[in-house]
């Protein structure tokens, strides 16, 4: 290995995503940095995925494969890992791609920072849109102090819930030494925030990140993942209890300068506000910041949050939902969900609209955007974010106490 070209190990773990597949690893073997360990996990996925790994292999020599048993993303990233000999570390997705100079830039900038991790921005393909995101904290290098107040709001960052450094794993390159330990940790049971299990043990453990605006890994927001889980959320509520007392696990250890245990409480909360709609089942609480039960609402977002609202109302008859908005209702519409233009609110007979997002600089855009349909104000309802309350909640959403 030549030191001024580590060996980079990229693994894929790849489950029922025949369709995109190809696309995946063309992007990965077309990087302009060459010095790569392409590792395909197959994780005993029932479709053709097996075969189309088998035959890039023999068309590439930096192409590991490896089949197993299914066994979940985190099984599946743990023996990518594990066979992996690279010095750095970077994840893709096998429905989603990588613009051409995306490890390059990445590892550009680790060489020249000496970073343990770098993070990088996405761009979220959406149908014929694209969409690109960084992370809320500047751009450029973070160590000492500067690195101890990226650490004190990783997880919570400005006004609740926003996030200093994204969750995601596959939009960051990390030091193998670094990683492992992380990665080989994790609790296979968590199945909602397993990046999050990892990025944040591992950025505590840094001496050097670096924050870059690239956003050349493509997500992709495919239509099947855009209808969200129909399951009720009390069936959610284990899945979330996996994380959240991974992360409380992980918290205690840490000293209390960097309020871990708060971030872990604001992030999990966000998580389960948006889960379940803001709305427990007995009615005991509601994210937003009024009451409108057996009132005629109409949600504002066909994202996450959004359906779950509407799925909640359906299931608990707690109002009348009168109408769905979104200015991708068309992207919804070809997803068969009946989504119509922000615009049509002013046809609507109804009580109140409400906001479906946790994010309170997004939901400062859309009230103004409802406010030009002429809305009134009186009638727009956000969710409320007292801070002081997160343990609390995590513990009614959650059932009883929490704490590892």
């Amino acid at each position: 290995m030549q030191s001024d070209c580590p060996l980079i190990s990229v693994i894929v773990p790849i489950y029922k995503i025949e369709r995109y597949i190809g696309i995946c690893i063309e992007s990965i073997i077309n990087q302009t940095y060459r010095n790569l360990e392409i590792i395909l996990v197959d994780d005993g996925s029932p479709d053709r995925c097996p075969e189309i790994c088998d035959l890039y292999a023999q068309k590439d020599s930096r192409i590991k494969v490896i089949h197993k048993k299914n066994g979940g993303l985190v099984s599946a990233r743990k023996a990518g890992i594990i066979a992996a000999t690279g010095e750095y570390i970077g994840y893709v997705d096998g429905d989603d791609w990588v613009g051409a100079g995306f490890y390059e830039s990445l590892v550009s900038a680790m060489k020249a920072s000496n970073a343990d991790m770098v993070c990088a921005g996405q761009s979220r393909d959406l149908f014929e849109k694209s969409f690109r995101f960084c992370d809320n904290v500047t751009s450029g290098l973070y160590e000492g102090e500067k690195l101890k107040k990226l650490q004190t709001e990783m997880m919570s960052f400005g006004a609740y819930h926003q996030l200093g450094i994204s969750t995601y794993v596959w939009n960051k390159l990390f030091r193998r030494e670094v990683l492992l330990q992380h990665q080989l940790n994790v609790d296979e049971r968590i199945s909602i925030g397993e990046d999050a299990a990892v990025t944040y043990p591992v950025l505590m453990d840094c001496k050097r990140v670096y924050v870059t605006d690239n956003c050349a890994y493509h997500y992709r927001q495919r239509e099947d993942s855009m209808l969200k889980s129909t399951t009720s959320f009390r069936d959610e509520q284990m899945k979330l209890r996996y994380l959240y007392e991974y992360l409380s696990a992980f918290a205690v250890e840490q000293p209390e300068e960097f309020r871990l245990q708060k971030q872990v409480d604001d992030f999990v909360l966000s998580i389960c506000i948006i889960r379940s709609g803001g709305i427990l089942p007995n009615h005991s609480y509601s994210a937003f910041d009024e009451n409108f039960s057996d009132k005629k609402v109409v949600v504002y977002s066909a994202g996450t949050f959004g359906q779950q609202l509407v799925k909640r109302f359906s299931e608990q008859e707690h109002c009348e939902v009168v109408g769905w908005l979104d200015e991708d209702y068309w992207e919804y519409r070809r997803c068969c969900m009946n989504v119509d233009a922000v615009e049509s609110v002013s046809a609507l007979t109804y009580d109140y609209v409400l906001i479906a997002t946790v994010i309170p600089t997004v939901a400062e855009k859309m009230k103004n955007r409802l406010l030009d349909c002429g809305v009134s104000a009186k009638k727009i309802l956000t969710v409320h974010h007292n801070r002081a309350d997160s343990s609390r909640l995590i513990q009614q959403y959650l059932g009883g106490s929490t704490h590892a």
